[in-house]
């Protein structure tokens, strides 16, 4: 039986490793780690994860931060099966590493930019909002035309680059009311992914008492927010 504990909050990034757990069946303790407190910034917080940043997984003595390290570290010592992952070394598992990869150094980032200039900048930022909103649908673009020939992003198979992806894609139009159906490949796909048993578990893992109409309501105020102020650009 593993000795996994969950150190996590139910944010894009969190629940990538939440879902793999779930996926897997595996057993684990989980820890929240409510990021709105700074308590990922605490001492015992960054013996685990350095960054100061969730999710992170103790495995026994094993340490594992980093999202995507995280899901590479659990199917390659949990998944002997390759229930969410392509044998290494196959041009399936390359597939896989690569789109995992885009999400991480992509769909991430550009998302999570999008929705800092959109949702809780302290000062507005047309420039800063149209850039980044602009490269999240330019990278939903990419992903739709990978799934116009793919049923999933590394071939046949749902992996962990599906669920690395999901995770950010699906918060798009909540937070920043960005609408699937410009891309139909990929809205059928998060739709699809959506309808699993894991997903509808790992994705409010670990428990925050906020639902996901709460949720929207909370990004609406927030966008209204960013929409009273002044644009800062010209000033």
């Amino acid at each position: 039986m593993s000795q996994i504990t969950l150190y996590s909050w139910p944010t894009p990034n969190g629940i990538k490793a939440s879902i793999t757990l779930e996926e897997l069946g595996l057993h684990y303790k989980t820890h929240a780690v409510d990021i709105s407190t700074n308590v990922q910034k605490e001492d015992w917080f960054l013996k685990i994860n350095p960054n100061g940043r969730i999710p992170a997984i103790l495995d026994g003595d094993q340490r594992v931060f980093e999202s995507g390290a995280i899901m590479l570290y659990l199917t390659d010592k949990y998944d002997p099966e390759r229930k969410l992952s392509y044998a290494p070394g196959s041009p399936e598992y390359v597939e896989e590493l690569s789109w995992l990869m885009f999400q991480m150094g992509g769909v991430g980032p550009m998302m999570g930019q999008a929705e800092h200039f959109r949702l809780f900048a302290s000062k507005r930022s047309d420039y800063g909002i149209k850039r980044y909103i602009d490269e999240t649908k330019r990278l939903y673009s990419v992903l739709d035309s990978r799934l116009k020939e793919s049923p999933y992003l590394a071939g046949s198979k749902y992996t962990i680059a599906d669920i690395a992806n999901f995770s950010w894609v699906q918060i798009g139009p909540a937070a920043l009311e960005i609408d699937l159906s410009e891309w139909p490949a990929l809205e059928k796909w998060v739709e699809k992914i959506k309808e699993r048993e894991a997903i509808k578990r790992g994705m409010f893992i670990p428990k925050t008492g906020t639902s996901p109409e709460q949720m929207a309501e909370r990004f609406k105020a927030s966008r209204a927010r960013i929409d009273a102020m002044v644009n800062t650009d010209a000033h």
